[in-house]
Formats: structure tokens, sequence, C-alpha cells
């Protein structure tokens, strides 16, 4: 196996199951954030055992409520992490008993065929998406619960990951045109939309207002037979140019301020980056800050080269082959951070 990549699932020899994080990961362990444990009376099944998730969604404060119970019960799953100088939750690679990857999890279901419902839905949604698209099964997979096996038919989401960023703009092409035409595949209603941004009103500091043009410019989520489903991109190997001690992360604090969009094409993936420029802030180091950086998925391919766009999180110092400070949106220690469109 090549090494790990976001939106992957480790589960250890306890019986947890982590979701994969990024791409920087120790040579001994596995960035990845806590979502299921074993509990009895959990919504998730698995055969005899029972999962309850202890992230009801993903957000930096949720990862971060994580780490009280893996402090209090497996301490050996947080690493202060000497690269980007934070701790995070990490899996020893001593500890992986089942390594979950999405495409050869989807890759049975559509050879050895479905076992339930969903996974019926799941490949009946695949059919449509890689004939509109023009995609292969292999450019995509599977993550979440499907992924581990521990879904409900009655009640989980279809998360699909795409490799690449070719296939991904591809997809994203597909999908849009599917909008524009009567499909099975539909995107998000006017009331869902509202419903949607009403219900992550307290979880950003963004307005209704701001929330639904973030909801109106998602193309990566939509509807298909009923069922709520989400695509994700996520690098191919041959993406992965970082290596972990290849450059280092320090946070020099708190930073808000403006700037212009001057590059976009790597926003598409976690985390999402954009090139930026003529850069206006609160801090003595402007001048230097040519990047964002967004952990918080809310915030991926939402801007374009040219977009004005106003800024709150943490000011980075990264060092390596070459030095240069970025903002930091949704990670340790930005609270509360955004990036919209400026005024």
């Amino acid at each position: 196996m090549e090494g790990p990549r976001d939106r992957d699932f480790v589960e250890t020899v306890e019986g947890l199951l982590f979701c994969v994080v990024g791409y920087l990961h120790p040579p001994d362990k596995v960035t990845a954030y806590l979502k299921y444990v074993p509990e009895e009376g959990g919504k998730w099944r698995r055969g005899e055992t029972a999962y309850a998730r202890v992230l009801p969604y993903y957000h930096v404060s949720q990862v971060e409520n994580t780490y009280g119970y893996l402090k209090e019960s497996h301490p050996d799953y947080l690493f202060r992490c000497p690269v980007r100088n934070i701790t995070v939750s990490s899996v020893p690679n001593r500890d992986v008993r089942t390594y979950y990857q999405p495409g050869e999890r989807l890759a049975s279901i559509i050879d050895d065929g479905p076992s339930d419902d969903l996974e019926y839905r799941l490949r009946d949604l695949v059919t449509v998406l890689t004939g509109l698209s023009g995609l292969k099964v292999g450019d995509l997979g599977v993550t979440g619960s499907i992924l581990t096996g521990s879904h409900s038919p009655e009640f989980s989401d279809m998360d699909l990951t795409v490799y690449g960023a070719e296939a991904s703009l591809r997809l994203k092409e597909a999908l849009l045109e599917m909008r524009e035409e009567q499909s099975t595949v539909r995107p998000f209603t006017s009331a869902k939309k509202e419903v949607w941004s009403r219900g992550r009103a307290g979880r950003f500091p963004l307005s209704f207002t701001e929330l639904m043009e973030f909801a109106e410019r998602r193309w990566n989520y939509g509807i298909f037979m009923d069922t709520y489903f989400s695509v994700h991109p996520v690098r191919t190997y041959e993406e992965i140019s970082e290596e972990y001690g290849d450059r280092t992360y320090r946070q020099l604090g708190s930073v808000k301020g403006r700037g212009v969009i001057s590059d976009s094409y790597e926003s598409i993936y976690l985390p999402a980056l954009y090139g930026v420029e003529d850069v206006e802030s609160d801090g003595t180091q402007r001048a230097q800050i040519t990047e964002i950086a967004s952990y918080e998925g809310l915030y991926c391919d939402m801007f374009d080269p040219g977009d004005r766009v106003e800024f709150s999180g943490v000011l980075e110092q990264v060092s390596g082959d070459a030095d240069y400070l970025r903002v930091v949106i949704g990670g340790a220690g930005s609270e509360p951070s955004y990036v919209k469109r400026a005024l």
C-alpha cells in the first residue's frame, strides 16, 4: 500500500474508527480524527458491533472535542507533531488493525454486487456519474460508514471520493450540467439550501445570506433516489508533492485582512489552498502572505482568481524549500476563522 490519503479510514486494535486527514503523516503514524467508537446501543452497526458517532460533523471544534476522550482513554493516539507544531490525533502503525481504502471498497461493491439497498443506490449513482462524466469506476471511491461496512440503509449518506484534479473537474462539469436538465441526480432545492444554511449559522462566523451564497456555489452535494450524497476530491499519489518533514509550520497568532485570489487550482482538495496577492492585513508582515489554507471543507473550491476576499484566521510561518507566510482557516487555534468575498 502507498501512503495514507485524505478520507481513508483506519480501525485500531480496540475497534475505534478514525478518518484519515490530509497527506502529512509521520513514518510510524497516520494522522486521523476519531469518528466512530464501539458502543452498545449505537445507531451504526457492523455485524454484532454497534457504533456511536463521536464527531457529529467535521469542524475543528468537534475534532478538538475528541481529544478529551482520547487523552483520558487512549493517550497514545495524541501526538505533539514537530512538523506542524500542534497536537493532532494520530494512530501509530502498530495499532492499526484494518486499513480501509475507498477505491477498493467501491470496486468490491461494483464487482461482487451490493449487499443492501444503500449499496444498490450507490452502485446506480456511480453508474450515472461515470456515464455522464466519462470517468472510470477506478477514478472514484466511497468513504464514511459505507467504507467501513457500518452503514445503515435507512439513514446513511453516500460519500464518494474522486481522485485527481482532472477527474474532479470532469465530474464537477457533469454535476453542474445535470442541474440544467431533468435528472435522477438532483441539486438541493432552495428550501433545502435554506435549512442547510440555517443549520450552520451557529457554527461559522458568517451571516445567513453569506451561507446561502456558499450553498449556491457548492457543486459536490446532491440527492440521488432520495438519498443525500457528497463528492470529495482527493489527490492522486502523483499529486502528493510534499513529504512529512519537507516543511515546518509555526503559528504566529491571529490575523485578519483582505486580498485577491491569484490561484485556486488546489482549492478542490482538503486543505484547500489558494494563492493570494495584494494582501492588506492587521499585521506588519502582510507583504509576505502568499497563501490561504483552509482545513474547513466549506471553503473548498469557492473562490476564483481575481476574487477579492476577506479572511480571519491564524498566521503561520512555513519554512522549507521556500519560506513564506500563510493564513490558516479552520485549523487548530483558529477559532473563529473564515474566508469570504469582500464587500
